[in-house]
This record gives C-alpha cells, structure tokens and sequence, in this order.
C-alpha cells in the first residue's frame, strides 16, 4: 500500500477558496504560483519591483492563471485580508503590513517552513555564517551515498514544496537555512547544523544580536528526540550548546574532545567518552582544500552519524568535487594558478580561502558593502598576499584596514585600484608569476555590480578563460 501523506492532504483541503498572498516573485515562490491556483486558492502575487522589471514569462503565468497582482515600491498597500501569507526570505517578518495582517489573523508562513512542517521524514537543516553550502552538499551526498531517498532545498537546489507529495516517512530532506529564512520559523529540523556564526548581513539585519538570534532558530523548536551539531571552535556556537533541547554533538579542530569529532594533523576522528575511533585520511583523495573545508566534513560526519555507516561516509566525501565559486580551480596559466572564490561575501569567508593556499597569492577583492568590520582581513591579507588588487564600494575600507596594519608592522604591499572586474584580472595576469595563486575572493557583497555572487563568479571564469 502507498504512502499517504494525511497532513499534506489536509493542507490541500484547506487552502481551497482561501486568500493566499505569494510576497516577491524569487525561485522559491515562482513554483507556488501554480500549486495555489491548481488546488483553487484565490493567489495574488505582490514584488517591489515594476511590472517593467518583472520577467515575461513571469508574467505571462500570472495572466494566464488569472492571478491578482500588486507590484512597485507601495506594493504592500494591498496586502489586506488574506488568509495566508508567504513571504520571500527578503522580506522582513516584522514590518508593519504584516504585523498588522497577523494581528488580524492570518497565518505567516515561507515556502521552506511548510517544507519541513508536511515533510513526513527527516530533515537536515544547515546554517552558519560560512561553509553552509558545502556542508549541506556533503551531508546530502552522504545520505545518498547510504541509499535514501533524498531531496535537496532550502538556499540550494530547487524549491521543494511542489514535491511534498514525492516524500515518505523514509526520506531524508536536506536544507540549507539562511538567516532570513530562520528570522521567524516556528519549526526546526530534526538534525540542525550550524558551521559557525560570525557578524554578517547587517546591512539587512538590525543588530549582530538579530542575526545571531536567527541562527538560533534552527533548533529552537527542537524536541529531545533531535540533534544538534556546532562548531566547538567558535565562540557563539559553543555557547549554543546551553539552550539546545536534544543531544549536542560538538566538532572541532583546534581542542581534542571528548565527545564529537575532530580533524587532528590530517586525520578525522569521531570520539565518544574519550575513546577515539579513526573515521579518514584527509590526503589527495579528497577535492577540497583548505582547514574550513575539513571544518566542513567534521560537521557532515556528525550530521550523518547513525544514518550511514562510516564508510559510506568516507565514500561520499572522496568522490565530493566542491560547490562551484568555492574555492573552485579555474585555469592554469604559465604555471600561475587561477581560482574562483566568488562565494567570499564576507572577510571571514576570504580569510579561509586565503589560509587554504601555502603559495604566495595575489588577491582580487571588493564589492557591495554589507557594513561588515574589515579590519579582521588586514593581517591575513599581509600575511598571504604578494599583491592587492581591489575594485567596487567596500575598496577604500579594505585598502584603509591594510594600510594600518601595514604601519604597524613596518612593511610594504601592493595595492592596486580598478573600477571594473576585466582591468582587475588583467592587471593580476600581467603581474604574476609562475607559482603564484591568483585568488578571485571579493570578502564584500556582489550587489553593487551584479546579481548574485554566482553571475559575478561565471564573469571572472569567462575572462580567465578568454587570457
């Protein structure tokens, strides 16, 4: 007899006829456009945007579905009397419109809560401030690796609420959990993840407290049943540990604990009650490089521990490539090599990257400003770089924080400026040398010159790849 999916039939059955507000048009809404129409809720769509703005197709399915809508800067006017509110992880759970429509007695919601309120098996969530995309891209290799069946979603992969229906009480979900998705979730997943906390987005978030209070949401509203796993190494992680319901499994690579798991001189280890078992070999059978991506499988052996066995573990991170824009190789140029690090929206992210590499590096880095503290970056940068290139809004807080560290230690540094990313890459192929990296890891935002992190990743590739 197939699997019945009673609570999602349930939903269905109450979402006929009722009001449902779908707040911006990204990737994880557009799918729900369809889903509320086929099962007869009345949709409106509403997005900042001006219909000018808003894709064709896009709005070709609106029409054809005759779904309402409300866009421009005043979109939110309209957003009066609904039954049910989906909102965009950009949109901030606390302003007043929908203060007000909760006051009234709608139901706040996101696309990725109702994931892991109908999913009826397990779910893995993954947040932290760096590492959450690799992490989650073993963790669901890992369990696939063990034979389940898996489904990948969340800030990765694609939206997962159109394929509820795909789910038995045997599947494994994995989701990776920005903070904007945790801001006001109201269900945590049964093993939850959280790679490390540093300050980050506060160009969106109110306060660093904000930011770190999303974080926490990912197992707040766990049971005692579920599993926590945090970084030991890290400050605000560890300090998780007192507010955790269920079992705390701790990772680390700078202390030897007891119980978790430990990346120790190239080797991982899994250690219960001071007894400690020998899980792999970090050598050249693994793709990833660098300490915080060993950081990385400490945290998805400890996700997955009871689920596979360690084998399979290891088996999966062998054959684990890396996630594109991570720390990804691009070319090899007379004897210089090229790597994409686009994924480097912050300093702590870059200073990873920049701690992966024993060459000397010359390093291109800048963008959009999150109002994030670049101080931190200086000596890393002393440390690693023969040379500084730096392009977009947060160049001159960068090349400021260098300059003092650089006075302090009575040294020297290049630095170069450009306004476009093609003069930065030119500049670095004219002045390296045979041995050197060079490291494409902005530690700023990508919004001041494109899209996404991902478009201003595929820009430097295509003109690495056209020297």
């Amino acid at each position: 007899m197939s699997y019945v999916n009673e609570k999602l039939q349930e939903f269905e059955k109450y979402i006929k006829n009722k009001k449902v507000a779908i707040i911006g048009l990204g990737v994880s809404n557009l799918p729900l456009l369809d889903y509320f129409c086929d099962k007869g809720a009345q949709v409106t769509v509403f997005d900042k945007r001006a219909i000018d703005d808003i894709d064709k197709t896009i709005l070709d399915k609106i029409t054809s579905r005759c779904i309402n809508f409300s866009f421009g800067e005043n979109n939110l006017v309209n957003l009066v009397g609904f039954d049910i509110i989906f909102r965009s992880p950009s949109c901030r759970p606390d302003i007043p419109e929908l203060k007000a429509e909760s006051i009234r007695g709608a139901i706040i919601t996101s696309e990725i809560e109702m994931v892991m309120e109908l999913c009826p098996g397990k779910v893995i969530g993954i947040t932290g401030s760096d590492g959450k995309t690799t992490t989650t891209s073993l963790i669901y290799e890992i369990v696939k690796e063990g034979g389940y069946h898996c489904f990948l979603g969340g800030n990765i992969g694609v939206p997962l609420f159109t394929r509820i229906n795909e789910m038995t009480p045997d599947s494994i979900v994995v989701l990776e959990l920005s903070s904007f998705q945790l801001m006001d979730i109201k269900v945590s997943p049964d093993i939850a993840v959280i790679t490390n906390v540093s300050p980050n987005h506060l160009d969106i978030h109110k306060s660093y407290e904000e930011y770190i209070d999303s974080k926490k949401n990912i197992f707040k509203n766990q049971s005692e049943g579920c599993k926590v796993v945090l970084n030991y190494d890290n400050d605000v992680t560890r300090s998780c540990a007192s507010e955790v319901n269920g079992k705390v499994r701790f990772f680390s690579r700078k202390t030897k604990l007891d119980n978790g798991i430990i990346y120790d001189n190239g080797i991982i280890k899994s250690c219960e009650d001071g007894i400690r078992m020998h899980i792999m070999t970090i050598d050249d059978s693994v793709a990833l490089r660098g300490v915080h991506n060993y950081e990385n499988i400490c945290a998805a052996i400890a996700a997955t521990e009871g689920l596979v066995e360690p084998e399979v573990q290891v088996r999966a991170i062998t054959k684990f490539k890396g996630v594109e824009h991570r720390l990804e190789f691009v070319r090899n140029i007379d004897g210089v090599k090229w790597y994409n690090d686009s994924i480097g929206t912050s300093p702590t992210r870059t200073i990873a990257g920049l701690n992966s590499f024993d060459e000397k590096i010359i390093l291109i880095a800048g963008g959009y400003d999150k109002h994030l503290d670049y101080s931190v970056i200086a000596e890393p940068i002393i440390q690693n770089v023969s040379s500084l290139i730096l392009m977009g809004a947060t160049a001159d807080k960068i090349e400021q924080a260098v300059k003092v560290e650089l006075e302090k230690q009575k040294k020297e540094l290049p630095i170069y400026r450009f306004n476009t990313l093609e003069e930065c890459v030119n500049k670095a192929h004219e002045i390296a040398t045979p041995q050197e990296i060079v490291l494409f890891s902005p530690a700023s935002a990508s919004f001041d010159m494109y899209k996404n992190f991902m478009e201003r990743g595929e820009k430097f590739k295509s003109i690495v790849n056209q020297i």
